[in-house]
């Protein structure tokens, strides 16, 4: 029976740095072309949306090569290898401010209040810009230096400068998709309302502000934005806006309301600046971090120096965001009232049934699915009834009520009356009535 081959075959490091200089000479045209622009040596200074565009696709298809190679477990190839994945994460972020950048008069920041809120948001993003610009010239240094020692070949000349020129005009057609069809969806404008308020929270909650000292800057970030909680933040500012986007935008109702397209436009320009910070996060902690101190990690921090990305995700990024978010939240709040139509419901507790944790998640799976505010009270107390904890809290607190009172929207009140018809879900989820089959699925 004839061997079978082996599933991996090592390469020699001299010959696997033949295959990469042959591979990718393309690659190293494109830093010769970003090097150069940034100089201003072909005339057009400074780095636009195709230069990032161009840079996340070489440096993507670069890294999936080195990645199947294994280059990142090896000596010789690592530094290298990290250099190439730092150099995307800041095309990433660089290509999410320059949307937003070229954006912002689309998302009508110029009637943003009040006065001089475009004006910084404008400056502060210009900044982010500028520490990536020059980052992303600081590595693309840094690599061609790691691929000249590794004996890669140098491009014999640039990538062609058209290709990423900046676009001078830019023409829109008429947005009239949908506007012939008025659908009713004020509730959905309503759930969008309090969504934002619950997006302005998480940033209010955690007391964003400018820290100037690098090490307490530091220690703040450590605690509040690290790149799992900065994906959260980002996630859920995303979701906000996919909900806008799939029942409000291009309606009847977005074009008699103003502040709809406000909202929209403010909760866009936070979203690609979160898409922003959590790249450069995952840049610090991912290629700097202390935890994973290696040769490679401090020569990258020698490149772009931790203290620096920390500054601009914090005192110009994620600042901003907060004040993008304060203001809409004043835009939500007025828009609120506009779009719901807030009803009481009391209703007394059927005999032999209490409202313990299983009943008190339906109840809670009411509201967020409806995603309007809904209070709940219970003698003298009130609590949020889209929160299991001050619902438990609630109930516990007055176990001799009977008597429940909630105010909000009359749409999730119409669902929490019928769950308490159906008594509370006790003889199984799977017998509520059709209107809560929604509950079945959590």
């Amino acid at each position: 029976m004839p061997e079978s081959p082996p599933l991996e075959t090592l390469v020699r490091e001299q010959e696997f740095a033949v295959q990469l200089g042959e591979h990718r000479t393309g690659f190293f045209q494109l830093l010769a072309r970003l090097q150069a622009d940034v100089a201003g040596a072909s005339g057009s200074r400074g780095l636009h949306k195709p230069h990032y565009f161009h840079l996340i696709q070489g440096a993507n298809d670069l890294e999936t090569f080195l990645d199947d190679h294994g280059a990142r477990y090896n000596r010789t190839f690592r530094s290298f290898t990290e250099l190439v994945a730092g150099l995307r994460g800041f095309a990433q972020a660089g290509y999410r401010m320059a949307h937003v950048r070229g954006r912002l008069g689309s998302y009508g920041a110029d009637q943003w209040r009040p006065e001089g809120l475009a004006d910084q948001t404008r400056a502060a993003i210009d900044r982010g810009l500028a520490f990536v610009e020059k980052g992303v010239d600081s590595l693309c240094g840094a690599l061609s230096s790691e691929a000249q020692a590794l004996g890669l070949p140098s491009p014999d000349r640039p990538l062609e400068e058209a290709r990423f020129l900046p676009v001078q005009a830019r023409t829109m057609l008429p947005r009239n998709v949908g506007q012939d069809d008025l659908v009713d969806e004020e509730q959905k404008i309503a759930e969008v309302a309090s969504k934002f308020l619950q997006a302005c929270q998480l940033l209010v909650d955690i007391d964003v502000r400018p820290i100037f000292e690098p090490e307490s800057r530091h220690q703040y970030l450590a605690s509040v934005c690290t790149e799992e909680q900065a994906r959260v933040y980002e996630a859920v500012v995303h979701n906000l806006q996919s909900t806008y986007d799939t029942y409000i935008k291009n309606t009847v109702l977005e074009a008699r309301d103003a502040r709809l397209p406000t909202l929209r436009g403010l909760a866009s320009t936070v979203l690609h600046l979160l898409e922003a910070i959590t790249e450069l996060t995952h840049f610090h902690e991912r290629h700097e971090s202390e935890v994973r101190a290696t040769r490679s990690g401090e020569r990258m921090a020698e490149v772009i120096p931790r203290s620096d990305v920390e500054e601009v995700v914090l005192c110009d990024l994620l600042v901003t965001a907060r004040r993008l978010l304060e203001v809409g939240r004043e835009v939500a709040s007025d828009l609120l009232p506009s779009y719901l139509t807030v009803q009481e419901l009391e209703i007394d507790l059927l005999d032999g049934l209490t409202v313990h944790a299983r009943p008190a998640a339906l109840i809670v799976g009411i509201v967020n699915h409806h995603g309007t505010p809904v209070e709940m009270q219970l003698g003298d107390r009130r609590c949020n009834a889209g929160s299991i904890l001050e619902l438990l809290v609630t109930v516990g607190s007055r176990p001799d009520s009977r008597t429940f009172v909630f105010r909000g929207d009359q749409h999730p009140l119409r669902d929490i009356a019928t769950l308490f018809e159906s008594g509370l879900g006790e003889q199984g989820i799977e017998r509520l009535p059709d209107s809560l089959s929604y509950l079945r699925a959590r």
